[in-house]
């Protein structure tokens, strides 16, 4: 006769990546598909603006991104307050919901009012699903791995985007601007949710777990704040939080820039879209696979110097992308740009998820995603109205010396956050 194995209990909730390494990789997943929503656009909707609708001032071409971007930022504060009430998946399922028209309106579209209609819920799907898939992976991974952890989280995002922008650049060109380029967001969209609802498990329980054992590394940020207060501290009143917040804005106002008006920089050079494609795709592509390397080397460095080197790296790339001409020398500045953003990217989050308390990161995380992606939206218009008033290359420069003056500031405001550092 066997005896019996004594009953265990649930199984005990554990902090780190190799400890959750599954559930780890189907979010890393996920969030792929997350961003291949965004790809299925890059290459393609600038092209269509001018083409298919006739738009020929740059600020009017822009308003789709203005639009992603101004309801993506609000849509971020929101999800972390709401992945606080009422859990995390639940959420990311909603953004998937939200996802599932947009690739059917861009198809279908008569006017670009509609083509505005779909960035505004495009907007809404990124702000839900990768505020969501951001905070679990901060949740499951505890903090000393955290750097890697959204290098390999924004790698699978922006890897995809650039797949996606070279996929539909070539597919554009043998088949059209319309409607085959955007049948890849129907199956992303179809994907993930099946993906979300069926597999992913809600992480809060390791949030609970993580604050019972907290230490905290900053005195002052106790965990018993308002939504208001911890929208006053991580915007302006924390050193290293409204740093990394501005740093954020500026960095996505150079990627509504690189979104918007550089396929239809390239196109007046007389690219063909295939090439156009491939440019579009070098910049996301090396962002990606860069941030693979730059989110752990943040953990051993630190956050601040890959934060500050990234940004001026970022400018000088830029101001190269307005001073040369040609498929090659496009090349080299997309890849740089890449590089540069990939310093910054991941590790922008890693220093949020450092300062900010387990019982109320989420919302900061948000609030820093409120601020980030306004950047398309002030992208998006400052780079129309300069090119609009005076030139393309004027527009470029401007981005350029506010991404420098970015860089300053975090140099002279921002402290190192890591907290073995």
């Amino acid at each position: 006769m066997t005896t019996p194995k004594p009953d265990r209990g649930p199984t005990p909730i554990q902090l780190g990546l190799r400890q959750n390494l599954a559930q780890f990789s189907l979010l890393v997943a996920v969030n792929a598909l997350v961003g291949g929503m965004i790809g299925q656009e890059r290459t393609v909707l600038p092209l269509l603006a001018e083409e298919e609708f006739a738009l020929t001032a740059f600020t009017a071409t822009l308003t789709f991104i203005a639009a992603f971007g101004i309801v993506k930022a609000a849509t971020n504060f929101f999800a972390g307050t709401l992945s606080d009430r009422y859990g995390r998946k639940p959420v990311l399922v909603a953004g998937w919901i939200v996802g599932i028209p947009v690739p059917l309106l861009l198809i279908w579209a008569p006017s670009w009012r509609w083509v505005i209609f779909a960035n505004v819920l495009l907007g809404i799907n990124q702000g839900l699903t990768w505020s969501t898939t951001v905070i679990m992976k901060i949740d499951l991974v505890g903090p000393e791995r955290r750097g890697f952890a959204m290098g390999l989280n924004e790698a699978a995002g922006y890897g995809a985007v650039a797949i996606t922008a070279l996929a539909t650049g070539y597919i554009a060109q043998e088949w059209g601007l319309r409607p085959e380029p955007f049948f890849l967001g129907l199956a992303y969209a179809a994907l993930g949710l099946s993906m979300s609802v069926l597999f992913v498990r809600e992480t809060r329980h390791h949030v609970a777990h993580e604050a019972a054992n907290h230490t905290p590394t900053h005195g002052h940020l106790h965990h018993e704040l308002t939504t208001s207060e911890i929208f006053t501290i991580t915007s302006f009143k924390e050193k290293a939080l409204s740093s990394a917040s501005q740093a954020g804005l500026v960095n996505n106002l150079n990627d509504g820039l690189a979104w918007g008006l550089f396929p239809i920089f390239f196109a007046a050079s007389g690219l063909s879209v295939g090439r156009i494609g491939i440019l579009a795709a070098i910049y996301p592509g090396v962002w990606g696979l860069g941030q693979l390397y730059t989110g752990g080397l943040s953990d051993r460095v630190g956050r601040k110097p890959l934060i500050a080197g990234g940004m001026l790296i970022q400018a000088a790339a830029i101001a190269w992308m307005a001073t040369v001409n040609g498929f090659w020398p496009w090349a080299v500045g997309a890849a740089v740009l890449g590089a540069g953003t990939a310093m910054v990217y991941p590790t922008l989050l890693a220093a949020i998820g450092d300062v900010a308390h387990p019982t109320w990161r989420a919302r900061s995380v948000g609030i820093y995603r409120l601020w980030r992606d306004a950047g398309f939206a002030v992208g998006a218009l400052l780079a129309g109205v300069i090119a609009d008033l005076a030139s393309i290359e004027a527009a470029i420069y401007a981005v350029a010396i506010l991404t420098t003056l970015s860089g300053v500031v975090v140099m002279v405001r921002m402290y190192e956050t890591h907290p073995l550092r």
